[in-house]
């Protein structure tokens, strides 16, 4: 007998009379890997629609973290705070992002990605929007850390969700368009402060709460996040990649069907495949006490909870996972330590001169009137915002041909010397054209370090990963906006010196992470 070709055989799967032999041969040429099943769903609509989700998402998250930063002139006045109140309030939502990081990402690689991002876009939506109604520093600074809890689940599990859904060949491209949407939700954030917080004719005195601008804009902030957990509530699936770990062959089976029904909508023929190869699961249930006191049962969960933490730093995953600590902590402190303060440092070289050394500047801003509103610290940050835009063409375009581990690298060394000039220039233009070198350069790192991050864990403790990396970056984030705090109005120099140091550290560990480029996923 001749032997079938993959078109004959096609017919003969609903034939009630093919031989058991066929059967089994057919079946087993049907069983597709996840890399298999990702290329035979195709790439086309389903995975446009994807970014434009997750890609709001991600703004969002951009949105209500930098909010902060841009309503610090005027919420000042009306809060009452100094410079080192400031630096609490804008750390204040990196030590809920410091708390939820973890604890979303583990919980996102045991329920699952998507039930995690509708919670967590949830609590960072609600609790940011009734921030804007604390009428005390105390309880506006505890309602922000309740917010970057939110923020702190859905910034990395979003970019693991996203990336479980790509082809191999395209997934450094596909990560690097999603990061680009950090930019947009910066865009967004410093154009809606723009528009709305100069505009004192949208001030209301309610009695109890003088409601002024700034307070409605960060209402309007806690609607990208409050929007996207409602799209991925109704629309979205959960990640095939993170079924098929679980053992939920026909919800993977169908989420890949859905994929090849969008991507290929004339095709005649359905997405190829009768199962999925699905990994043998560990028994967990046999290590898991039936009985036992109260204690024993809360032990045994806690180390649950902390075991993949543990297993980022043994074997061949230690040397790597040092090394984004290290990664973490150094950009975090120096991205977030200064792009938090731009808009007060914009403003103190409002007059010209740089703002480090415009000292008469420093000197009278505590007697300063917040109103009228000065609506260059706006357009300052604006331009700044929309100067990331060349570094993301930049990774989207070059990002699988170079691979992550060059582009992290030598982004962060050319981010040190950017920092290093700022402090050196003279003039309020100059500072604002290096503001924007900084800004275009170190945003290619964020971006590599998007598509490292994903590609050198498993899926079973990607997210985890992630969340650990994440949290360790929240405390340095922390650290560089109290040291900004504290010293820049006595010495402004030694915060900049210190994040040009650590974004050179930074970018020589990168140097020691393996190469990741189009490889597949564990």
């Amino acid at each position: 007998m001749p032997r079938r070709t993959h078109e004959d055989t096609e017919p003969l799967l609903s034939s009630t009379h093919m031989d058991e032999d066929d059967d089994q041969v057919s079946s087993s040429r049907k069983k597709l890997s996840f890399e298999e099943a990702v290329e035979k769903a195709g790439f086309g609509l389903f995975h446009w629609l994807l970014l434009g989700v997750c890609g709001w998402a991600n703004a969002s998250d951009a949105v209500e973290i930098l909010c902060v930063s841009f309503l610090l002139p005027t919420a000042r006045c009306d809060l009452q705070l100094s410079s080192a109140d400031m630096g609490l309030l804008t750390a204040s939502i990196f030590l809920g992002m410091m708390v939820g990081g973890y604890v979303w990402g583990y919980l996102a690689d045991r329920r699952g990605r998507r039930s995690v991002l509708v919670i967590s876009l949830t609590v960072n939506g609600t609790f940011g929007a009734v921030a804007s109604l604390a009428p005390s520093f105390w309880l506006f600074l505890l309602l922000r850390f309740f917010s970057g809890v939110g923020v702190g689940g859905s910034i990395p599990v979003i970019f693991s969700y996203f990336s479980e859904f790509q082809p191999r060949l395209r997934r450094g491209a596909m990560i690097s368009a999603l990061a680009t949407f950090w930019m947009a939700g910066n865009i967004l954030a410093a154009g809606v402060a723009w528009l709305v917080i100069p505009r004192t004719s949208l001030n209301a005195d309610w009695g109890w709460l003088d409601f002024q601008s700034w307070r409605l804009f960060v209402v309007l902030c806690s609607v990208p996040s409050l929007s996207s957990a409602l799209i991925f509530r109704v629309f979205m699936p959960e990640s095939p990649k993170f079924l098929m770990e679980a053992g939920r062959e026909t919800e993977a089976l169908s989420v890949f069907q859905k994929m090849f029904k969008l991507n290929n909508r004339h095709a005649t023929k359905p997405f190829p495949a009768l199962g999925l190869v699905i990994r043998p699961k560990d028994d967990e249930e046999k290590s898991r006490p039936s009985s036992g006191s109260r204690c024993q049962r809360f032990s045994h969960q806690l180390k649950q909870a902390l075991d993949p933490m543990k297993q980022l730093f043994v074997g061949p995953l230690a040397s790597r996972s040092v090394v984004l600590l290290i990664i973490f902590f150094c950009i975090s402190f120096g991205y977030y330590g200064l792009w938090m303060w731009f808009p007060e440092l914009f403003k103190r070289a409002e007059d010209g001169g740089s703002p480090c050394t415009n000292t008469s500047r420093v000197q009278s801003s505590e007697n300063e009137s917040c109103y009228p509103v000065k609506t260059a610290v706006y357009m300052e940050g604006f331009i700044t915002a929309a100067s990331n835009l060349p570094g993301n063409i930049f990774t989207i375009l070059l990002m699988d041909r170079i691979g992550g581990k060059i582009l992290l690298s030598v982004s962060m060394l050319a981010s040190s010397v950017s920092v290093f000039i700022i402090y050196v220039v003279k003039t309020k233009t100059q500072s604002l054209i290096v503001s924007c070198v900084f800004s275009g350069v170190s945003v290619i790192s964020w971006n590599a370090l998007d598509v490292v991050g994903t590609e050198l864990y498993p899926t079973q403790l990607r997210s985890s990963a992630l969340g650990v990396f994440t949290g360790v970056g929240r405390v340095a984030a922390i650290m560089g906006n109290v040291v900004f705090g504290q010293l820049v109005d006595s010495n402004c120099a030694v915060p900049l010196l210190m994040v040009s140091a650590l974004l050179l550290a930074g970018g020589l560990a990168a140097l020691r992470l393996p190469q990741t480029k189009q490889t597949e996923l564990t």
